[in-house]
């Protein structure tokens, strides 16, 4: 008997993961990506996009996690519509040919049992490069509306739009992208 209770259990060891990760879908209405650029070098203006996607897994535990995160072109919103179809044209965001960019990372960085950062790879218009993420105020807990778990955090990055071949304009808009995304995600 005590045979088949050790062989049990280390089939069960096998079996079972030795962490559990968490899975959480981003909530659209409020994971809403902006950014900014410079305007002949005068002013800052702002962009978004209405429009994204995303998963996050979380092995707190184990201090692993990884991200997919789809952004949809067709979503840009400058504000004024002159400027949102200018900056949708085949020469910029090219949002007919390249209707999504994504950032992809399998690498979370905490702080404690807090993320703090990732690394991983940022795809648009077609051109994939490493990209570190920071994420500040990282938190989880429950929504005080809907009480449904959840965790959220600010993911800023800076990204030079020359690297990805998106260089027309520059330097009357600037190379130098600031993106900012405030992320709400609810557990599966």
């Amino acid at each position: 008997m005590k045979r088949y209770l050790a062989a049990f259990a280390v089939m069960s060891a096998l079996v079972a993961p030795a962490h559990a990760a968490d899975v959480y879908t981003t909530d659209s209405e409020y994971t809403v990506p902006v950014f900014e650029v410079t305007h002949l070098g005068f002013t800052t203006q702002h962009g978004r996009f209405n429009k994204t996607t995303g998963m996050a897994m979380i092995d707190f535990a184990a201090k692993k996690g990884s991200v997919d995160f789809t952004v949809y072109t067709e979503s840009l919103d400058m504000g004024l519509g002159a400027w949102t179809k200018h900056l949708s044209d085949e020469g910029l965001f090219n949002v007919k040919k390249y209707p999504t960019m994504t950032f992809k990372s399998d690498k979370l960085i905490f702080e404690g049992n807090k993320v703090v950062a990732a690394e991983g790879k940022f795809t648009l218009i077609g051109v994939t490069k490493p990209l570190k993420v920071t994420v500040n105020g990282f938190q989880c807990g429950n929504n005080p509306e809907s009480k449904k778990p959840m965790c959220a955090g600010n993911v800023t990055a800076t990204i030079k739009r020359s690297d990805f071949g998106l260089t027309k304009y520059i330097p009357a808009v600037s190379d130098e992208v600031k993106i900012s995304v405030p992320v709400e995600a609810y557990k599966n």
